[in-house]
């Protein structure tokens, strides 16, 4: 229950859409509208970083939490501005790969604190290990400098437009019901898959998995096919399109949930080579159908964007799409102990039924002409 409850920690990332209008009305007095915020963002996560690595748990777990919730404004504010920029950046026909090498680009950095960081804690002191890591946002700060500002669209006349037009455009867009039905999809389109993999390395311990078994095996067969899952996605997009991508992969999204089914119905026991290659297999699966579906579902949210006002309605997009896993993943545990495994994974595939369905109004198969937002 505590493990789930921390989630919550990423609660600014269902919210970033309140400021992210500053963002698109304002610009620093260096570098340009997105890159001054791209630059401010990754210097206050450093300091930030090598802060909590200071505090110890024993003694400030408040002072931890409120840092972390610091870190996750921060790192929200970052992804405001990176997302605008990549959005500005790239032409509509480039939104499907030039997405999915940002999905992909992320899950391997996330090789960073994941592995090279839990190696070093071996080896040093915790504020040591806090501040090298740290340091690794300074590469993200280098390459801000170093490309130039999109500069797409101008940026709003007064806050006032930048609060209320990206709103008001959208709604106009499609009208009120269709409106709706996009945001209902983005709420629904991940959900299913996000609650599967809320509690994996506590179902993977129940299951009678051993901590290095789990980092030898789940996590190395996790990344490798969600990143080529992310890639082929994205050549993929290139000829089918977002909207067919979005069924297609979305079915293997769904699919692959079925095998942690498989997975809790065997039981728990010693961790035989059988067993294993079980949870590779289940694992490997898995991050394949979310490689897949993220990078049409990042794609679609893309797209889904008014070059004039991208910070604030990719931010309202994105932080509708945290919203399951913010809040609905705080209660996996509560779930589990009432369900059990075998059936809260049957809920998990039941879930991602509804944001299918949508897919016959937000983005129908045979639609040849896939609906864009008009130029600015």
């Amino acid at each position: 229950k505590e493990i789930g409850l921390f989630a919550l920690i990423q609660f600014p990332y269902t919210w970033k859409f309140l400021w992210s209008p500053l963002m698109d009305r304002y610009a620093l007095p260096w570098l340009g509208r997105r890159r001054s915020w791209m630059a401010v963002s990754h210097l206050t996560l450093v300091a930030a970083i090598a802060w909590l690595g200071s505090l110890s748990p024993k003694e400030s777990l408040a002072t931890i939490a409120m840092v972390a919730c610091v870190i996750a404004v921060l790192s929200a504010t970052l992804d405001i501005a990176l997302d605008a920029f990549r959005r500005e950046l790239l032409a509509d026909e480039e939104l499907g790969l030039g997405n999915s090498v940002h999905v992909n680009a992320y899950k391997i950095a996330g090789l960073v604190p994941g592995s090279l960081s839990l190696w070093l804690a071996d080896r040093l002191p915790w504020f040591e290990v806090f501040a090298i890591t740290a340091l690794f946002m300074l590469p993200g700060l280098v390459m801000t400098l170093l490309v130039k500002e999109p500069g797409r669209a101008p940026a709003p006349r007064t806050l006032s437009e930048a609060v209320v037009q990206p709103f008001r455009e959208f709604m106009g867009r499609s009208g009120i019901k269709g409106a709706l039905l996009v945001l209902g999809f983005i709420f629904l389109y991940k959900l299913g898959d996000s609650l599967c993999t809320a509690l994996a390395t506590p179902f993977y311990l129940e299951m009678g998995y051993t901590k290095s078994e789990i980092g030898l095996v789940a996590k190395n067969a996790g990344l490798w096919p969600s990143v080529i899952g992310g890639l082929i996605g994205g050549l993929w997009m290139v000829r089918l399109g977002i909207n067919r991508s979005l069924w297609i992969f979305g079915v293997v999204q769904m699919a692959a949930t079925l095998g942690f089914v498989w997975l809790a119905g065997a039981g728990t026991g010693p961790a035989t080579p059988d067993r294993l290659l079980a949870l590779a297999l289940v694992i490997g699966a898995e991050a394949f159908g979310v490689g897949l579906g993220t990078a049409a579902f990042v794609a679609y949210i893309a797209r889904s964007t008014h070059p004039a006002y991208t910070a604030t309605q990719f931010a309202l997009f994105t932080s509708l799409a945290a919203v399951p896993r913010t809040f609905i993943n705080a209660s996996a545990g509560w779930l589990v102990e009432r369900l059990g495994w075998v059936d809260f994974f049957w809920l998990c595939f039941v879930l991602a039924v509804p944001g299918m369905l949508l897919l016959f109004k937000v983005a129908p198969w045979n639609e040849s002409k896939e609906t864009k937002p008009a130029p600015a």
